[in-house]
């Protein structure tokens, strides 16, 4: 009886500290456990529809406008945001990508797991010991893939190149499989430097994944998959080969406990119908999970979630999610294969996503993550507080987001105790990718301002941020992002609104074309003190200018300050980009002008910045 009863306190503290937010909380009592084609987590059938999370372990899209990698380690908002986002959804397990390696070519440097055959990048898994202890907190299990099909993060193909085998000898060679196992060791093996426990002790791990989309042998997968149950028997394996159907020579292999399929479109299996294929191939011999689709109008998402819902499948994952980012703002994805449509997803859900559905999707994954496990969604809970960050540029504002807000208000006061004036309502955190969130273009120059945020959702408002100030206000800001048209703008010559290549300008979708020969003017209520101009062009070069004018008619060449940056080899032939500053010393200038020279090359402006001291 003793016993039961401190269980029972345990319980009820545990559950205590879980509502408090408490880093020290245990969310999970079993590891899960397979039964024929079912889950279970502890007698409790285990089912669930959730997020691809491909950046949850390894940033690849940390994108800083004049160069440096774009890949860097998740910090713990980060991390802490986006599991707890799967957790709002009702998800109740992501799927992270997978142990990278170390490439010749791209810009990854060693933001990689693996170095080498034996070596192993310390730095890189006490990121992923991050991940483990806040899925732990967070209550969402973990699939882990081992290594990739393909060359994005570095996989097979540099297995080979590290010992100079030929191509597809990864499958077969002794010395390349053994050098695999190195990694499947140190990996499965590794003692967590945050929790002190085996990552094979660790029930916030659902499977192992032999990999991601692999072309492999029965043989390997088999041996591969017996020596991860060798060293690790209390997780789930689930075998890699997933993009031709279901592997069906792992349905009979002691070592593999799910089977996975992923859709796309260049596949032609993007369909509900392929699902319910794959269902009826394994026909109740094994687990079966689709483990990633996307990329396809809403209405054949909804029809493959029902799919999976009515048929005994385990579950199914959405691809992609990406988080905030702690710089403020979301990281962002321009998908490869997404048709030119199709971004990775920010939760909840934001008018910048409309282009394909953003909200609508995140509805129907949430209302079939509860469904398949036979509950209603609950009420979302009111947003955490956000956390105001120091201000990148004068009256330039960014926050790290909450998990779940929809919009935020922001309030400028004369003091840190206010009194507070809202300037503005329902801002979205998802509108401008890597660039500040906010300016304040009407505070009143010559004051001091402060700032606090609030963030909102259905459930209701947030207290309110830190407090930022004060912020010495010593001109006026006009920014351009481009995204509507501005009464300050005038444009002359060949020019338009473009959002293709996002991800070769930095994930911005809405920019201006200039073509040679064409201009920009802002007229601004005062005497212009400094300009910046983000732009983008195709190579290196001088020919964006910038020109003052008094009357609008007679301009100048400003004396500009030019930087530009060569992003180097990556996988996504960046545009070059560049950014032209004018500090302007004499009183009168009234207009400003930005040209691409006549016998120039196009230029897309990404952001303009005038700042100017009224009259």
């Amino acid at each position: 009886m003793r016993i039961k009863v401190q269980r029972e306190l345990l319980l009820a503290l545990s559950a205590c500290l879980l509502a408090l937010g408490d880093s020290r909380a245990v969310a999970f009592e079993h590891f899960v456990t397979r039964q024929q084609h079912r889950l279970y987590d502890g007698d409790s059938p285990y089912r669930f529809v959730s997020w691809n999370v491909p950046n949850l372990h390894c940033v690849e899209d940390s994108l800083n406008f004049l160069g440096g990698s774009p890949w860097r380690w998740p910090d713990e908002f980060e991390v802490r945001d986006a599991l707890r986002s799967v957790s709002q959804m009702g998800g109740r397990a992501a799927r992270s990508y997978v142990i990278s390696v170390r490439r010749d070519q791209g810009d990854m440097g060693d933001h990689v797991h693996v170095l080498g055959p034996g070596r192993f990048n310390e730095q890189a898994f006490q990121a992923l010991d991050l991940v483990i202890k806040v899925a732990e907190e967070e209550g969402v299990r973990l699939i882990i893939p081992l290594v990739d099909n393909w060359h994005w993060w570095g996989g097979v193909k540099q297995y080979e190149a590290f010992r100079g085998r030929p191509e597809g000898a990864f499958w077969s060679d002794p010395q390349l499989v053994e050098d695999f196992k190195q990694t499947v060791r140190h990996v499965v093996q590794r003692r967590n430097t945050l929790t002190g426990e085996r990552y094979s002790d660790s029930q916030a791990i659902l499977a192992w994944e032999t990999g991601n989309e692999l072309d492999a042998t029965a043989e390997w997968t088999r041996k591969v998959a017996a020596y991860i149950k060798q060293l690790d028997p209390n997780h789930l394996v689930i075998d890699g080969c997933s993009l031709h159907g279901p592997p069906l020579q792992s349905i009979d292999d002691p070592g593999i406990d799910i089977v996975t399929t992923h859709h796309y479109p260049n596949v032609g299996n993007n369909n509900a119908a392929s699902v319910v294929e794959a269902a009826h191939q394994v026909a109740g011999r094994k687990a079966y999970l689709v483990g990633e689709f996307g990329f396809l109008p809403v209405d054949e998402a909804r029809r493959v979630l029902d799919a999976v819902i009515e048929s005994e499948a385990v579950g199914a994952l959405y691809w992609s999610l990406r988080f905030h980012r702690r710089e403020g703002g979301f990281y962002w994805h321009d998908e490869p294969s997404g048709q030119g449509v199709f971004k990775a997803f920010h939760w909840p859900g934001f008018t910048s996503g409309d282009g394909y559905r953003e909200r609508e999707v995140f509805q129907m994954v949430r209302g079939a993550a509860y469904r398949i496990r036979g509950e209603q969604p609950p009420t979302l809970p009111v947003p955490v507080p956000p956390k105001l960050l120091p201000c990148p540029r004068p009256l330039t504002l960014s926050w790290q987001g909450s998990a779940g807000a929809s919009g935020y208000d922001v309030y400028r006061g004369l003091s840190a105790a206010g009194p507070w004036e809202r300037i503005a309502e329902r801002v979205s955190d998802a509108r401008y990718p890597y660039q500040p969130l906010l300016a304040d273009e009407e505070a009143e120059v010559g004051t001091q301002a402060y700032y606090r945020v609030v963030a909102r959702n259905a459930a209701g408002d947030s207290t309110p941020s830190n407090v930022l100030g004060p912020i010495e206000v010593a001109s006026r800001l006009l920014v351009d992002e481009f995204s509507e048209p501005r009464p300050e703008r005038a444009l002359q010559g060949a020019h338009e609104q473009t959002s293709a290549r996002a991800r070769q300008a930095l994930e911005d979708f809405h920019r201006l074309l200039l073509q040679p020969g064409a201009s920009v003017t802002y007229h601004v209520a005062g005497n212009i003190a400094n300009v910046m101009v983000w732009a983008f062009s195709s190579a290196p070069n001088d020919e964006l200018t910038v020109e003052l004018s008094a009357d609008g008619v007679h301009f100048t060449a400003a004396e500009v300050a030019l930087k530009q940056a060569d992003r180097g080899a990556s996988d996504y032939a960046y545009l070059v980009p560049q950014l032209v500053e004018a500090a302007v010393s004499a009183p009168g200038w009234k207009y400003v002008r930005v040209s691409v020279a006549a016998g120039g090359s196009e230029t897309e402006l990404s952001r303009v910045e005038v700042r100017y001291l009224p009259e």
